[in-house]
């Protein structure tokens, strides 16, 4: 089967169309026509050699999928040979055929394309984990969301909104500031003109955010901590800017904060599937009907996949970036 496959890590030249032997699934698995799949900060890393995949995943990228059904495990319930379906994956998407377990999957909504369903699920998954699982978000508080134009703030900002709470943003244009706006965020800032600490407390009168939902790390760590209100949350998604900081843990124990991580890559199956349900029991009636949707930037062949990492490191997206595998 036609996949993109890279011989050695390095910039997105590495990454080439070739010819792979197809996957065989599980008895949990089923095996997947892959019509498209998603970008991901991952997947760049992977490529760069900063983020193998877990042990017996497949060395293609790609964390998950929209397709259909071909072939299907044993102890596989509720999905049948033709079904639509998106989900989640270990790795393998960047692919024309992949397989993904039953317990992390999701029937395609009616109506919708295969792209649609290709950008929800990392992102939005991430999104209700960290904003609510792990930041315990609730209605009537404020959320500080950064990179609001990209894939998981996007998600976020919808998710935010949705709940009841007061999303503010950060952001490197004043256009994706707008279209913030359009999702459900109060006000932005412009991180490339602005300091966010400052303009946070301007925005707040103050007060400080509740909750920040974090991708940069180590840059804005100390800042992060310095809008936090009384008992605030941190919550770390991801380390743009490095892994490593100074932290005041003073001001920690003054006022009851909490930093928390999340990753979802290597977690087991079971643990992964527990984030699938709840996804899906809060949320997925919602985007079904529209009220939340997921945000499409641009849509690249499977041979452009190189281009299209190109794309997503010039930060210039906002939303999905999508891979289409076949029609």
């Amino acid at each position: 089967m036609r996949a993109i496959v890279q011989r050695h890590t390095g910039n997105p030249d590495v990454l080439k169309l070739g010819e792979i032997p197809s996957p065989v699934p599980s008895p949990t698995q089923v095996l997947v026509d892959v019509k498209a799949t998603a970008l991901n900060r991952a997947d760049t890393l992977q490529r760069g050699g900063f983020y193998p995949p877990p042990e017996g995943e497949s060395e293609t990228l790609g964390l998950e999928l929209a397709g259909v059904v071909t072939q299907v495990g044993d102890q596989v319930e509720g999905i049948a040979v033709k079904d639509r379906i998106f989900g989640l994956i270990g790795s393998g998407g960047y692919a024309e055929q992949a397989v993904i377990d039953y317990r992390l999957a999701m029937p395609i909504p009616e109506g919708w394309t295969f792209e649609q369903a290709a950008a929800v699920t990392e992102v939005f998954f991430t999104a209700n984990e960290t904003l609510f699982t792990r930041g315990q978000l609730a209605a009537g508080e404020t959320v500080l969301i950064h990179a609001g134009g990209s894939g998981v703030g996007s998600a976020g900002i919808q998710l935010a909104y949705q709940a009841g709470a007061t999303v503010l943003v950060t952001a490197g244009s004043e256009q994706k500031i707008e279209r913030t706006k359009v999702l459900g965020a109060t006000a932005g800032i412009n991180y490339k003109t602005h300091d966010f600490a400052e303009q946070i407390w301007q925005l707040t009168d103050n007060q400080g955010v509740n909750l920040v939902q974090d991708f940069i790390g180590a840059d804005y760590l100390s800042r992060n901590l310095s809008i936090l209100k009384f008992e605030g949350r941190l919550v770390v998604v991801g380390l743009l800017s490095g892994a490593k900081a100074e932290i005041d843990l003073g001001l920690i124990l003054r006022e009851r904060l909490q930093i928390l991580g999340f990753v979802m890559r290597r977690l087991p199956v079971e643990e992964k599937a527990r984030i699938r349900n709840r996804f899906v029991e809060r949320w997925f009636d919602d985007l079904v009907s529209g009220q939340i949707q997921p945000m499409i930037d641009t849509v690249f062949p499977l041979e452009a996949a190189g281009e299209a990492h190109r794309y997503m490191e010039a930060n210039q997206n906002f939303g999905k970036i999508i891979l289409q595998v076949s029609q």
